[in-house]
């Protein structure tokens, strides 16, 4: 009676229906391939009661999800350790985009591949793909980074030269009333060492944001929401 009452696991049904193992039908659940009254079911635990109506699409296969990779604009404030927290599908921008339809294993075991200090926001990359990580570990001393730095007061041409002097190509951007912003452009960029220029340079920090990570733009994400790498994006 307890079964009747609490329905089964979705797989359970599934394997059932499809003739596949347990595995295969868990595969076919987690690519988005199974629906429940008509409404996709991503959780192969999910539970179904017996009316409930159990569907497969035509042609699905039972293999495992494509690894991918996500670009999250991390607010300010929050460390990076926890910026894993914002990769939900309510926060995902621009769905089309990639051509990518959100998938619960999109999100599972992302790694964090390039950091930011808490204070700072920006593009933040996380990726489930080998030659991503890779790409971004081997070739960290050459890749640019690109971030946006107000600054309190003005910045006159000896402060600029002072910076000029730095591994960094800086150049002015927006200057307003208090403050000034920095452009930053820096090759195997580390946490901390813009902060260090910019101390050097007697400058104070009002704001931090990284826009570009080489060729890879943060785009029109707004903070706390993801994007998927697209297929013709690279590093």
């Amino acid at each position: 009676m307890k079964d009747a009452d609490e329905g089964i696991r979705l797989a359970k049904r599934v394997a059932a229906l499809a003739g596949c193992s347990r595995r295969e039908a868990e595969l076919l659940i987690e690519n988005g391939a199974v629906r429940v009254d008509g409404e996709p079911v991503l959780l192969p635990q999910s539970r179904v009661l017996a009316h409930q109506q159990v569907e497969i699409e035509a042609g699905a296969r039972p293999e495992p999800v494509v690894p991918v990779t996500l670009l999250l604009h991390k607010p300010a404030g929050m460390p990076t350790d926890h910026a894993h927290r914002l990769l939900l599908a309510a926060n995902h921008h621009e769905p089309e985009r990639a051509g990518l339809r959100f998938l619960p294993r999109h999100v599972a075991a992302q790694r964090c591949m390039t950091p930011l200090e808490t204070g700072a926001s920006g593009l933040v990359v996380f990726t489930q793909e080998f030659r991503v990580e890779r790409k971004l570990q081997e070739d960290a001393g050459i890749i640019e980074h690109e971030v946006m730095v107000d600054v309190s007061g003005p910045v006159g041409p000896e402060t600029l030269a002072r910076l000029e002097r730095s591994p960094a190509r800086v150049s002015i951007g927006q200057q307003a009333e208090g403050h000034t912003g920095l452009r930053f452009a820096l090759k195997g960029a580390r946490l901390g060492q813009i902060a260090h220029i910019c101390d050097d340079a007697g400058l104070q920090i009002l704001a931090m944001k990284r826009i570009r990570i080489g060729r890879v733009p943060l785009s029109g994400l707004l903070a706390g929401q993801w994007r998927y790498l697209t297929p013709n994006e690279r590093f």
